[in-house]
């Protein structure tokens, strides 16, 4: 799979979650059904042999999917995996010290709250940009100031200002019923998490999932 095709896939993007009946690793298994081939693999409370076991198991679910598999935040992990790539946050490890571990063959992807953020990640290597938080969301602790449809707008209206044409991927509190007009402020696609695991039947939410967004995409390149 070349870098191109890795980047078509990352439309809609999976973060694994837990609750009360499903575990990280069926969170993956879940989205995979769904239709979703881009999965990340989020365990931030979790020990070192509890993420690789996690990682080996959700690798070799992506294997038999053709799915992008992405660690967050651990490029030692990644490594030993041989997963597709790396996500990593403003607090994390900089990108450019990523890529000199990695190599260049390596997805790498950071997080964004700002333009200058983005700025930041595309000179230094990035392959795709994950921006939020679009509403308040309880996966994550310390969050960033809410950016909503507005925001979007704004930060891909300097993208294109700027020439940078790094795939964006909005994040955090989405739900199925934001995602034509998040879709419309011109971002490449989306990124999931709790949402789905909450739904009556995860596969079902998933599938409408990617069905919207293709669907919106499709609209928006028919439009331009």
């Amino acid at each position: 799979m070349h870098h191109e095709e890795y980047l078509s896939l990352s439309r809609v993007q999976f973060i694994t979650h837990y609750t009360a009946q499903y575990t990280y690793v069926d969170s993956a298994r879940l989205a995979l059904q769904g239709g979703c081939r881009w999965i990340q693999l989020r365990m931030k409370d979790a020990t070192c042999e509890e993420r690789r076991t996690a990682a080996l198991r959700i690798q070799e679910m992506c294997r038999h999917y053709n799915a992008v598999f992405i660690i967050d935040d651990d490029v030692t992990l990644v490594r030993e995996v041989n997963a597709d790539g790396v996500h990593l946050g403003l607090r994390d490890m900089p990108i450019h010290e990523a890529r000199r571990l990695l190599g260049a063959d390596k997805l790498i992807g950071g997080t964004a709250n700002r333009f200058e953020d983005i700025e930041k990640h595309y000179s230094e290597g990035a392959d795709y940009i994950g921006c939020g938080p679009f509403r308040f969301t309880t996966t994550k602790q310390n969050l960033s100031p809410v950016l909503g449809t507005e925001g979007y707008l704004s930060i891909v209206r300097q993208m294109r200002e700027k020439d940078i044409t790094l795939p964006i991927v909005a994040i955090g509190g989405i739900t199925t019923t934001d995602i034509p007009s998040i879709m419309q402020t011109g971002v490449t696609g989306i990124a999931l998490s709790g949402s789905i695991l909450r739904a009556d039947n995860p596969v079902e939410e998933m599938q409408t999932v990617m069905r919207l967004v293709i669907d919106e995409a499709n609209k928006i390149n028919r439009e331009s």
